[in-house]
């Protein structure tokens, strides 16, 4: 589909070029693999998950990992209209002619995507319609602790981590290739492999009933469990897209959470709590920076202000990190797990917004669903925010938990109030925001067996509060979409009916459905009415002796385990921490002489808690420390840097083009020179925009550095830290001030993709004309005239096409856009355009 790149809106996302991939060639390569990922490129290079797998298959070198994200619908229409077969980023091979493809499902509104991204590839979308011919199609992520909905597409699903399990899949994929033996046979020897799933092994004995084992042994797929996380590749060396959501270094810093929140799916599921080790960090955040380039760093985990050594690391990393203007994140904060040191520390280099989770805003809810938060910690934690300089915080809460009332909905104003006063007059531009969220019950929980609210009660619910909060000042409340929550409440606890649901709602236009202004009711509503299926049934109470469609899916807890912690719910108990206190033996690990659950992986696996230290060190009084940071201001010397820009390069923008070079310049450790202020920016400056899809092999970009250094070490530096296509090939040194000449004349090369007269006639008799006028559009959108002629100073003909001189003394116009006007209905498609100087 790269033939197609110059036509397609934000090529970038397709175009496989980007520093840090991992280009093999494919005849020493057995098994291919496309890691397929059902959201557009910005979401999905911002998920952790794929850059793990991705990491822990191309290790081998015998294997070959590729991306593949979902395109937008106007790239599909392009893609059909041209016959093309959607294919992987790094080689542009089609997704049909892959070994296996590999989906990260992290949420259950994506399901409808991975049967469009099938139908792109030209794949049936059920397993049963498949044979040896098509690539064996794989599914992983949280959702798969449910895996019936999306079941009869999938010929293997991996529940748990899957950074062992999918190169071991890869592996028998590769057996099977060399024995030349049967789909069914392969997918046989899959179920050896802990955490693998055959569907087509398990058969569906209608709704409330058990799922029926085909295979004696074969009765519960119980997780798959990597025990020490020091023991895994992390990907320090890695993809750098051009434009993610989240783009940064992000470290997981632990897996799993023992705090026992009632309503969480992934703090049930992915137990134990697994700490990476304090030198271990360190490495990954070294040698991370030093490989990415990157201006933040995330320390991620399920509760990352639980990690045991987190002033400690916090330390460690935070004078590497101000020392370049690197900012810190720490997302998933709880109150009260933030020492007043880091939180200084973090104020320091750049603050971002603050955002706690108390979840529900009575003390009573908070006990339901063990959060284990108080109003005193959570005003305690806001008022050291304040403090250190925050202006506004964000705060989570979920509505429509068991037992809630309109008292408990009162309380979350009266928190946000009581938040609001905390901070005192002093904050000008205080800002308190409450995100509210509907409850949707989750498998492999305390509250799976509760029902939602329904869409109407929702809607209610958000209504009374976005009423009361529109009474006060400086608090403003916004809530997720209730009609995406209604629908994550069906697909979250459904059984395999729902795979015809998914099927026919994609047929009828669902796509897209976890974007706001692509969700539609309707195409779900109307499938489900053609199944003869219930809306109310999947998001109904379900009978806690009753058979449930997850029950031969082992995240190892007990169906003891989690009966006790709903019974404890709804008597208001606490349930403590089993980390650092009493073990509750949901199941899974073998700490304190327990036995887990998991039984095939026990006598392998040390499935325990691996812990940096036995506590917590922000616990207890914190020592002051001042808070010291280099002037990153200095400006040392100043250069005009040119290069090419030619290739992949090409469909880079300014805006993606400034990100790459900031990067690269951070790899090649030439330390950028920074604006001071509020938000330090690099002294980074580029002459005019270059059209998207247009080359140039005279290109600049204006930089300051903090040091001084010899122009040829300048070019022969960063020459080594770029992505295909851009070629830095001279440095001129320039004075120290900030304005510097601009080209007043640039010279392209036309050449057409095919020989036509046509073109030639076009421009021909643009020349012999004193005017040619186009219509433009102003600022305020009105419509004038603009004679472009004098843009073009000569002409001349060559052996590959033309030479055109454009000024720019009297005006500008993208030369994309003047060559269009000249050559109307034309696209890169049917020629090239070329920079190959600039006159100033």
């Amino acid at each position: 589909m790269k033939e197609l790149l110059p036509i397609l809106p934000r090529p970038t996302r397709y175009l496989g070029s980007e520093w840090g991939t991992t280009i093999k060639d494919p005849a020493t390569v057995t098994v291919r693999c496309a890691l397929a990922f059902p959201d557009m490129y910005e979401v999905g290079m911002s998920y952790l998950g794929q850059k793990i797998l991705y990491r822990a298959v191309n290790v081998t070198p015998r294997f070959w990992a590729e991306r593949v994200f979902t395109p937008c619908r106007e790239t599909a229409a392009i893609l059909r209209e041209h016959g093309a077969s959607l294919a992987t980023l790094e080689s542009d091979t089609p997704l049909s002619d892959m070994d296996a493809v590999a989906f990260s499902l992290t949420h259950e509104l994506c399901y409808t995507n991975v049967l469009y991204l099938l139908d792109l590839a030209h794949i049936p979308f059920r397993a049963v319609d498949r044979d040896a011919s098509h690539p064996l199609i794989i599914a992983g992520g949280g959702v798969t602790f449910n895996a019936e909905p999306m079941a009869p597409f999938f010929d293997a699903m991996v529940i748990g981590d899957g950074e062992e399990s999918l190169p071991a899949i890869l592996e028998a994929v590769e057996q099977a290739k060399k024995d030349d033996i049967s789909r069914s046979d392969l997918l046989d020897s899959l179920t050896a492999i802990p955490g693998v799933y055959i569907p087509s092994l398990f058969e569906d004995q209608g709704p409330g009933q058990p799922y029926k084992p085909l295979k004696p042994g074969y009765e519960t797929v119980e997780k798959a469990v990597v025990d020490d996380l020091n023991r895994t590749p992390f990907p320090t060396n890695q993809p750098i897209p051009f434009g993610a959501v989240h783009d940064r270094l992000t470290m997981e810093i632990a897996r799993g959470c023992t705090r026992g929140c009632r309503f969480c799916q992934a703090g049930m599921i992915y137990r134990p709590v697994r700490e990476r080790s304090l030198d271990e960090l360190d490495r990954i955040l070294s040698e991370g920076l030093e490989q990415t380039g990157y201006e933040e760093t995330s320390m991620l985990s399920l509760s990352t202000g639980d990690f045991s050594g987190l002033d400690t690391l916090f330390t460690r990393s935070f004078d590497k990190c101000a020392s370049e203007q690197i900012s810190i994140s720490l997302p998933s904060l709880r109150v009260g797990s933030l020492s007043a040191p880091i939180m200084e520390r973090i104020s320091s280099i750049r603050r971002t917004g603050a955002t706690l989770a108390p979840e529900a805003g009575s003390q009573r809810m908070r006990d339901v669903i063990n959060k284990g938060v108080t109003e005193e910690g959570l005003l305690k934690h806001v008022k050291l925010l304040f403090d250190n300089g925050w202006q506004g915080v964000k705060l989570y809460f979920m509505i429509g938990l068991p037992t809630e009332t309109d008292e408990d909905l009162d309380a979350i104003l009266d928190l946000c109030l009581k938040v609001r006063d905390v901070a005192g007059p002093h904050i000008k531009r205080l800002q308190v925001s409450a995100a509210v969220s509907p409850f949707v019950p989750k498998p492999q929980t305390p509250f799976q067996w509760e029902p939602q609210i329904s869409y109407e009660e929702i809607l209610r619910r958000v209504h009374y509060l976005r009423d009361r909060f529109r009474q006060h000042k400086r608090v403003n409340v916004k809530y997720h979409e209730p009609e995406m929550t209604s629908l994550e409440g069906v697909f979250s606890r459904g059984d395999r009916r729902l795979a015809d649901v998914v099927e026919r709602a994609y047929a009828k236009g669902a796509l897209f459905s976890s974007w706001k202004d692509h969700l539609r009711l309707e195409p779900y509503r109307k499938a489900m009415d053609e199944a003869r299926l219930s809306w109310d049934e999947f998001t109904g109470p379900r009978d806690v002796d009753a058979s449930l469609p997850w029950d031969h899916l082992s995240c190892g807890l007990t169906k003891k385990f989690l009966l006790t912690e709903r019974e404890r719910a709804l008597g208001g108990k606490i349930t403590d921490d089993c980390r650092y206190g009493a073990c509750r033996n949901c199941g899974v690990c073998e700490f304190d002489g327990h036995v887990s659950t998991l039984e095939a992986q026990k006598d392998v696996k040390d499935i325990r808690p691996k812990l940096v230290f036995p506590q917590r060190d922000q616990e207890g009084e914190q020592p002051p420390y001042s808070v010291k940071k280099p002037d990153l201001t200095v400006k040392g010397s100043h250069f005009r840097l040119w290069f090419e820009k030619t290739g992949p390069a090409a469909y880079l923008s300014q805006l993606e083009l400034q990100a790459v070079f900031e990067r690269a310049f951070r790899r090649a450790r030439l330390p950028l020179a920074f604006s001071a202020g509020f938000h330090p920016m690099p002294r980074l400056s580029f002459g005019k925009a270059l059209p998207v899809g247009v080359e140039s092999r005279a290109e600049w970009i204006n930089v300051f550095f903090r040091e001084d250094f010899d122009p040829a070490e300048v070019v022969h530096r960063l020459a080594a830290t770029m992505p295909e296509g851009l070629r830095p090939f001279k440095a001129d040194r320039l004075s120290m001030g900030k304005k510097q000449p601009q080209s007043v004349e640039e010279v392209f090369e036309l050449r057409p993709a095919k020989d036509e007269e046509t073109w030639r006639d076009q421009w021909k008799s643009f020349m012999e004309k004193d005017e040619f006028l186009i219509e433009k559009k102003t600022k305020k959108g009105k419509l004038k005239q603009v004679n472009i002629r004098p843009m073009v100073k000569e002409m001349a003909e060559s052996d590959d096409g033309l030479v055109l001189t454009l000024d720019w003394r009297e005006q500008y116009m993208s030369p994309l856009t003047l060559c269009r006007h000249v050559m109307p209905g034309a696209t890169l498609l049917d020629f090239a355009l070329t920079k190959t100087a600039q006159r100033f």
